[in-house]
C-alpha cells in the first residue's frame, strides 16, 4: 500500500470509529494534528523517521473536525521522541522537522509563528495542569526578547487519539526566534568571530554534544564543577577559532565577576551582562520556583560585539516541574529563592552554577532587581493578568483535558514527582493557582527587603544571651537570614511556660528578641529555635 492509499484508509478508521478510552474523538476547540509515520512504524529515540504531518485549524474560537481537510500544514515531516527524563512515561515528547518530499527543510509559518521548520510537541504528563510550560513561557513572552511561541493541540498518532499537546518553537538561532547573527564557518577573525553564540547548561544527553568547562567551582565555596555546553554553532559545527574566542570571553566575563571590584561599573560584570535579561529570566525562574531553573534548560547567548558584547539570559524551557509540581529539594514550598538550590540540595550533581550567588552580593544589583520586579507588579506581571492567563488556559483545555484523561488515566495517582494529586482537572489546576498566589505573596513581601545588607557565612556568631542576671530585661540575640524564622521559650522552675516570643520577620544578619519585662524574680530556663531546631538552650537569672 503506499503512503497516500495508507494515510487515506488511517484517516478513514480516524473519522469513522475513533473511539479510545470510552471518549469518541471527532473534533475539537483546538488545532488537531495527525501524525502517521510510514507503514505504521513506532517512532524511536533518534534517529528521525520520516512521517505526514496533517494539521486542521480552523481558527480561534472555532471547532476543528477530524474529517476537514488539512488547512494549515499538510506535508513531509521527520520525528523523533525528545526528552531526557520525560522519556520514561507513556505520553512522548516529539521534536519535528518540517521537510520537502526531497527531504530538503521546508520553512513554514504554523499557527502564525514566524517561518521554521523545528519544532517540538510536548506532551505534559506528571503536569496534571497541563499548562505550566505554555504559562511559564507565555509570562517569559511579556518579558523577554524572546520566549518559545506556543499553541495547544490534540494529537492523533497512526489512527490513535494521542492526548493534549503543546506545539511550540525549538531554541534555536533564527531572526523570529534568538535573534542574533548567523556565523558560519569561515568567520574566525575580528568582529566576525565575536557572535553569535548559544551556550547552555544542561544533561548531556544526546547522540553528540561537547562543551567545555568553568575555571570556577559551581558553587563560591568551592564545590562542583559547571560545563559551558555548545548549543549554537552545533557541536559539530562550530570552529576550533570560535571556540577559542567564546572560551575566552567567558573565561574574561567570569574573571569580572569573581575579581574584587566585581561590582564595579567599568570594569565589572556590567560589562558582560545584559542586566535586564538577567532580571526578567530571574522573575520567571522564580515565580515557578523551577526546581530546575538556573542548571538544567538554561539558555544564554551572545551577539556580535558590534551590535551587542554583552551576554543576554534566555530562553527560558521546561517547566513542567515549577510552580509546585516537585516532591524534591523543597520545590513545593512557596518560600525560599529556586537560585539557593545548592544550600538545599548540595549533593545534587547539576549545581546552579556562582554567578546568581555572586550577583546576589551586590547591593545594586538587589537594589535594582526589586525596583524592576515592583514595577512588573503594577503592570506586565499584576495579579489579574497572571490570574486572567490561567484562567483563560484552564477554559481553553476543559474539554480536551476530559479526553487527554481519558487516554492518560493518571489523576489521583503520584507520576513523578507530583507534591499533589488532585482528583480531577479542576483541583490541578485549584493547586497551580493557589501555589501562585503564595508563591507570589512571598516573592512580594521578600523582595521589600532584598536590598538590606545580605547574610554572610564568615559573620556568622551563636546566640548570645545577656546580661545573664538582668534586672528589666534579658536579650536573645542571634544572626541569621532573614527567611528563618526564630522563636524563643522561657519556662519557670516548675516547667511551666512563661513566655514564647516568635521573630518571623526580620532581617539579614543581627536580630534579637527580648523577654522579662514584669516578671517575678527568680531561676528561668530558656530554649531558642531557628527554623524549628533547638540551636542553643540554657538557664537566666533575674534579680
Amino acid at each position: 500500500m503506499n503512503m497516500k492509499c495508507f494515510l487515506i484508509s488511517l484517516l478513514f478508521l480516524a473519522g469513522q470509529s475513533l473511539n479510545l478510552h470510552a471518549q469518541f474523538f471527532d473534533s475539537s476547540n483546538l488545532p488537531i494534528v495527525v501524525i502517521t509515520t510510514n507503514d505504521g512504524i513506532p517512532i524511536p529515540d533518534e534517529p528521525k523517521i520520516d512521517a505526514h504531518l496533517g494539521i486542521i485549524w480552523n481558527g480561534g474560537g472555532a471547532i476543528s473536525h477530524l474529517g476537514d481537510p488539512f488547512n494549515e500544514y499538510d506535508g513531509q515531516i521527520a520525528i523523533e521522541i525528545r526528552g531526557s527524563s520525560s522519556q520514561m512515561f507513556l505520553k512522548k515528547n516529539y521534536a519535528i522537522e518540517t521537510r520537502h518530499e526531497d527531504g530538503s527543510n521546508n520553512n513554514v509559518s504554523i499557527f502564525g509563528f514566524p517561518a521554521d521548520n523545528d519544532w517540538v510537541l510536548h506532551g505534559p504528563y506528571s503536569d496534571k495542569s497541563l499548562m505550566r510550560n505554555a504559562l511559564a513561557y507565555t509570562l517569559a513572552g511579556w518579558l523577554m526578547d524572546y520566549a518559545p511561541r506556543v499553541r495547544f493541540c490534540e494529537v492523533v498518532l497512526n489512527g490513535k487519539y494521542n492526548g493534549v499537546y503543546l506545539f511550540t518553537e525549538k531554541i534555536k538561532r533564527d531572526a523570529g526566534r534568538v535573534n542574533i547573527s548567523e556565523l558560519h564557518p569561515d568567520e574566525t577573525t575580528g568582529d566576525d568571530v565575536t557572535g553569535g553564540y548559544i551556550l547552555k547548561f544542561d544533561k548531556w544527553d544526546g547522540a553528540f554534544n561537547d562543551g567545555f568547562p568553568s575555571a570556577y567551582s559551581s558553587n563560591l565555596s568551592g564545590f562542583g564543577q559547571t560545563v559551558f555546553q555548545y548549543h549554537y554553532p552545533k557541536p559539530d559545527e562550530i570552529v576550533p577559532e570560535q571556540k577559542e574566542y567564546i572560551q575566552k570571553y567567558i573565561a574574561g566575563l567570569e574573571d569580572a565577576l569573581m575579581s574584587p571590584d566585581f561590582a564595579s561599573p567599568a570594569t565589572g560584570y556590567r560589562h558582560y551582562f545584559d542586566m535586564a535579561s538577567f532580571f526578567n529570566y530571574f522573575f520567571v525562574q522564580e515565580l515557578g520556583k523551577n526546581v530546575d531553573g538556573y542548571r538544567l534548560s538554561t539558555f544564554f547567548y551572545k551577539d556580535k560585539d558590534s551590535i551587542d558584547a554583552r551576554l543576554k539570559m534566555g530562553p527560558v524551557w521546561d517547566f513542567n516541574l515549577a510552580f509546585g509540581n516537585a516532591d524534591y529539594c523543597d520545590a513545593w514550598y512557596t518560600n525560599g529563592w529556586a537560585w539557593r538550590f545548592n544550600e538545599v540540595c548540595p549533593n545534587d550533581y547539576f549545581n546552579v552554577h556562582f554567578w546568581w550567588e555572586r550577583l546576589w552580593q551586590d547591593s545594586t544589583y538587589r537594589q535594582e532587581m526589586k525596583a524592576r520586579w515592583f514595577d512588573l507588579r503594577n503592570d506586565t506581571l499584576s495579579d489579574d493578568r497572571i490570574f486572567g492567563l490561567i484562567d483563560s488556559l484552564e477554559t481553553l483545555l476543559q474539554e480536551p483535558a476530559l479526553r487527554n484523561f481519558q487516554r492518560y488515566p493518571v489523576l489521583g495517582q503520584y507520576v513523578w514527582p507530583n507534591a499533589f494529586t488532585g482528583q480531577n482537572f479542576g483541583e490541578e489546576v485549584d493547586y497551580l493557582r493557589n501555589w501562585l498566589t503564595a508563591r507570589l505573596l512571598w516573592l512580594d513581601e521578600t523582595m521589600k527587603t532584598v536590598d538590606l545588607p545580605e547574610y554572610r557565612i564568615e559573620d556568622y556568631f551563636p546566640p548570645v544571651v545577656y546580661p545573664n542576671p538582668f534586672r528589666g530585661e534579658v536579650k536573645f540575640e542571634y544572626y541569621v537570614r532573614s527567611d528563618t524564622p526564630v522563636s524563643v521559650e522561657v519556662y519557670d522552675m516548675n516547667g511551666q511556660l512563661a513566655g514564647r516570643m516568635t521573630d518571623a520577620s526580620h532581617f539579614n544578619g543581627i536580630n534579637s528578641l527580648t523577654w522579662g519585662m514584669g516578671v517575678p524574680a527568680g531561676l528561668y530556663f530558656y530554649r531558642i529555635l531557628a527554623n524549628g531546631n533547638e540551636v542553643k538552650k540554657g538557664k537566666v537569672v533575674k534579680n
